[in-house]
């Protein structure tokens, strides 16, 4: 059998919960993808423009930004940058794209504005990340709709098991009524201390639930990690060597594994179904 042509993956990394290290975690795998020398976009979803700003990327000094593009004015192409840093191109955001909401609101077809601006660079790429904000809206949204699968990062703490729940339900709605194609890609279990029993005791409780769901790197809570956001960087180009940076590195690794698993799945899988 002949292995399948690598083709661009669009995954959102998504979690309805805020602080739970979702933009650490797009910003450090699209750095981790491409010191692996995969072609990679960060889009950043966030009016906050966090995955935009730790990528060394000026929010406020960009010429065109997602916003911009959402509403028509202007195409990825125009308006992608490089992060130096990272070895990757970022469509960044600013303050600007809360204002999106209210312009989608008013067109056709709203929730597909994303997915019809990637579909003209995803031969571009191999991988196009989207960085959601923690809101379910109309951005969530137009990432839920363009993405072929959604990784969520997430504590080992009680709160996080009810949001998550609160997550894969939104995820189901969104495959069964806007886009078919979406699933559950694997929960990264993050900012992780082994010496909590709590969180020893969830993590298993989640590996029980969601099996091989659950991916098998567990990014540490890592003070490096936190500190890279303010020098503008990545935390694998920060601190190479830090214990949180090799695991994002493992972990770019493990998800290039699992999609070219998923690909050779595919060749023999019988028609889609329902399934997550």
């Amino acid at each position: 059998m002949n292995e399948p042509a690598e083709i661009a993956k669009v995954f959102c990394i998504a979690n309805q919960k805020g602080g739970v290290g979702k933009t650490t975690t797009a910003i450090n795998l699209a750095a981790a993808l491409a010191a692996l020398k995969k072609r990679v976009l960060l889009i950043d979803l966030d009016p906050q423009g966090n995955a935009t700003m730790g990528s060394g990327v000026n929010k406020n000094a960009v010429e065109s930004n997602l916003y911009q593009v959402l509403i028509g004015d202007a195409t990825i192409v125009q308006a992608r940058v490089a992060s130096e840093s990272g070895g990757y191109d970022v469509l960044p955001a600013n303050r600007e794209l809360s204002g999106a909401e209210i312009d989608l609101v008013q067109m056709d077809e709203r929730e597909q504005q994303l997915k019809q601006a990637i579909a003209l660079v995803r031969d571009e790429y191999d991988f196009i990340l989207i960085d959601c904000p923690p809101t379910l809206s109309l951005l969530t949204l137009n990432g839920l709709a363009s993405a072929d699968g959604v990784i969520i990062p997430m504590q080992c703490e009680y709160f996080a098991l009810e949001g998550l729940s609160d997550l894969v339900n939104t995820i189901k709605r969104v495959h069964s009524n806007i886009n078919p194609d979406l699933r559950l890609i694997g929960l990264l279990r993050v900012m992780f201390d082994a010496r909590v029993t709590l969180q020893q005791q969830v993590s298993a409780q989640i590996e029980s639930h969601f099996g091989d769901r659950v991916f098998d790197t567990v990014v540490p809570r890592n003070v490096r990690l936190a500190e890279a956001p303010s020098h503008g960087l990545p935390g694998i180009v920060y601190d190479r060597n830090s214990r949180g940076a090799k695991a994002y590195i493992e972990f770019g690794d493990e998800l290039i594994k699992r999609v070219k698993k998923e690909a050779l799945r595919a060749i023999a899988r019988p028609p889609r179904s329902a399934n997550l």
